[in-house]
C-alpha cells in the first residue's frame, strides 16, 4: 500500500509538472481529478486537513516558512500549482493563509542550536515537511530547505552534526517500529559525527571533563601526600 500510493503522488506530481507535454482537455481533466482526489493540489490550513495516508506514508509537503520560534516552524503549506485551474479548486477562497505549526522530529536543541535555527531557516524561505507524525495541532517532520550545498540533508540532521542539538524520542511513533529506528540511526549518526569532532555541546562537555580529571589527579596527589606525612609522624606516648 505505501509503495503504490507513493508511486502514484510520484506519477501525478511528474505529469502536473510537464503537464503542457500532455494533449488533450480530456487528459488534463483526468490528471487533475487523481491529483484532486488524492489531494496533491490541495492547500492544507491546517494540520488536521492532512489525511492521515500522507503522515503513515511519509509524504513531503512543500511550504514557505512564516517564523522560526525555539525549535518550531510556523509553515505555510504551497501545494502544486495549475496556474490556470488552482484558484478555481481551491478549499479556501478569500481566507488568509494560516500556517501549519511544525517542530524537527527527533532532536532536542541546545540555546545555541535554537539561535542557529532562526540564522539558518529564514521567513519566505522554501522547506519541504517529510511527515514523520501528528499530534493535536503539530506536525512532527523532518526539513529541509536548498540552502547552499546543504539540499537533500535535514535540518535535523545538520543541527545534530554541529553538536547544536541531542537526539530525542521521535514524538509520535511507538519505538517498537522499523521507521522509527530508521530515522533514529540517521540521527544518531548526524550526532556521533559532532561528539567524535568535539563540535558545540560535545566540546564543552569534553572541557568539563578534562577539568574534571585536573581536579581528580590534584586530589589523589593531595592524599598521597598527607598519608606519607601521617605516616611520619609518631603517635607513640
Amino acid at each position: 500500500m505505501h509503495s503504490v500510493f507513493c508511486d502514484n503522488v510520484s506519477i501525478i506530481t511528474h505529469l502536473l509538472s510537464h503537464k503542457q507535454s500532455i494533449s488533450g482537455g480530456l487528459a488534463l481533466a483526468g490528471v487533475i481529478l487523481i491529483a484532486r482526489s488524492i489531494k496533491l493540489i490541495t492547500k492544507f490550513q491546517a494540520v488536521s486537513e492532512i489525511p492521515a495516508r500522507f503522515v503513515e506514508n511519509n509524504v513531503s509537503l512543500r511550504g514557505r516558512v512564516h517564523s522560526v520560534k525555539e525549535q518550531s516552524l510556523q509553515v505555510e503549506h504551497v501545494p502544486i500549482s495549475l496556474p490556470l485551474l488552482s484558484p478555481l479548486l481551491t478549499k479556501h477562497k478569500g481566507v488568509p493563509s494560516s500556517p501549519l505549526l511544525v517542530n524537527l522530529a527527533g532532536v532536542d536543541l541546545t540555546a545555541d542550536g535554537k539561535l542557529w535555527l532562526q540564522r539558518s531557516v529564514l521567513p519566505t524561505q522554501t522547506v519541504w515537511l517529510q511527515l514523520i507524525s501528528r499530534q493535536d495541532d503539530t506536525l512532527h517532520c523532518f526539513v529541509t530547505h536548498n540552502k547552499g550545498s546543504s539540499w537533500g540533508r535535514s535540518v535535523n540532521e545538520q543541527a545534530l552534526s554541529l553538536g547544536l542539538a541531542r537526539t530525542a524520542p521521535v514524538t509520535g511513533l511507538s519505538p517498537d517500529t522499523r521507521l522509527y529506528w530508521r530515522l533514529h540511526k540517521r540521527l544518531h549518526r548526524a550526532e556521533v559525527k559532532a561528539e567524535k569532532k568535539r563540535l558545540g555541546l560535545w566540546k564543552e562537555e569534553s572541557q568539563w571533563k578534562r577539568v574534571v580529571k585536573i581536579v581528580h589527579r590534584i586530589g589523589v596527589k593531595l592524599l598521597k601526600t598527607w598519608t606519607k606525612v601521617l605516616g611520619c609522624v609518631n603517635f607513640a606516648p
